[in-house]
């Protein structure tokens, strides 16, 4: 690629772009932006002298593509966030994404991981304070989509007889997540995902500030999400950080007195949550 090419691109991208160095509030279209910064770099000085009208039309077509891009990328990876805070609002807050965080990659789908950050430094989402939370575990659900295939080792679990737990660990669904919460953030995606519970019963939770902790795994092909109880919680983040087993119970134990394995363990199974059994080396 030719120095004199390379140039003309970069300069392309960076006037495409260049209103993330100015756009002042994520609500304000993209209208009443600039085009220019107040103190352009080079490559914006070289493209201003270019300028006429065939070109802003290209840049605006290109920059409303961009837009109509985001707002589907994002749309997909995070739809109760989308209708939580409705699709006027959601295209915006994409557009806004776009410009302060554009992709590295051609891929969109590996794009928007830090879309939950940036909802919760907004200040004209602070009212609703769960949104971060619900988006954070719709990124953990867009991984586990597109996570890797693993399958079950049912012959492994002969190892739980073989050998103490502190020599063994469980093997669970790659980019299985665990999302700690202080709102019901399971409860409003499967209000909107699943149609229970009730929308009401949601608000009610609400209301309670009723707190959720996230599991989320992949069974075959399809993304789950759950509610943990504490020990759930405490055993799976024990495990999910290469933790023996023996560990894993320990913690589980010190959340809840009373919690039974084996009970867990048979309804994980089937779940597609626990794969099989392995040795610590």
């Amino acid at each position: 690629m030719s120095t004199s090419l390379l140039m003309q691109q970069q300069t392309l991208l960076q006037a495409l772009w260049a209103q993330a160095h100015t756009l002042p509030e994520w609500s304000q279209t993209s209208a009443e932006v600039s085009v220019s910064p107040q103190n352009p770099t080079p490559a914006e000085a070289t493209l201003a002298s270019m300028m006429h009208p065939a070109w802003e039309r290209g840049l605006s077509a290109y920059r409303t593509n961009g837009y109509a891009l985001a707002e589907r990328a994002l749309q997909a990876t995070y739809p109760v966030l989308a209708e939580l805070i409705g699709s006027d609002s959601f295209a915006t807050l994409a557009r806004h994404f776009w410009l302060r965080h554009p992709p590295e990659v051609g891929d969109l789908a590996c794009w928007g991981a830090l879309l939950p950050d940036f909802v919760a430094r907004d200040p004209q989402l602070l009212e609703v304070p769960y949104l971060a939370d619900v988006a954070r575990v719709e990124w953990a659900l867009h991984r586990a989509a597109s996570a890797p295939d693993a399958s079950a080792q049912p012959t492994s679990f002969a190892l739980l007889s073989q050998h103490e737990p502190d020599a063994i660990t469980l093997r669970l669904p790659p980019a299985t997540a665990l999302r700690d919460s202080a709102w019901p953030v399971v409860s409003l995606i499967q209000a909107h995902t699943e149609h229970a519970p009730s929308l009401d019963e949601v608000a009610a939770k609400l209301q309670a500030q009723h707190s959720e902790t996230a599991l989320v795994w992949r069974q075959g092909l399809r993304p789950n999400v759950a509610a943990c109880t504490p020990a759930q919680a405490a055993l799976l983040h024990a495990l999910l950080h290469g933790q023996s087993l023996l560990a894993a119970l320990d913690a589980a134990l010190a959340a809840e007195a009373d919690f039974d394995f084996t009970l867990w363990l048979n309804r994980a199974v089937p779940q597609g949550l626990v794969l099989g059994v392995a040795l610590l080396h």
